[in-house]
């Protein structure tokens, strides 16, 4: 059965990106999930996965996910849409 989580598709000097709000009901993405969503030809398609999710420490902590399905530690442009999307 599939599950239907929203998203916001943002733009960040040259870069696309699929962000997911996880604040509220906190998931995480598989590899083979982030590689899916990011597809251009069977999924929503972007370069990254931002999944926005609840910190202790902070208003929110982000994950990254490419589209190989691999998890970063870093992404200015993801950074820049992510603030923008919570300010």
């Amino acid at each position: 059965r599939a599950h239907m989580r929203h998203f916001v598709k943002m733009h960040g000097l040259g870069n696309d990106f699929v962000v997911f709000d996880a604040r509220e009901a906190p998931f995480a993405l598989t590899p083979e999930q982030a590689r899916f969503v990011a597809d251009r030809r069977i999924g929503i398609g972007c370069d990254q996965i931002l999944t926005i999710l609840p910190s202790r420490r902070a208003d929110a902590y982000m994950r990254i996910h490419n589209a190989n399905g691999g998890e970063v530690g870093a992404c200015g442009n993801g950074v820049r849409c992510v603030g923008a999307y919570l300010m």
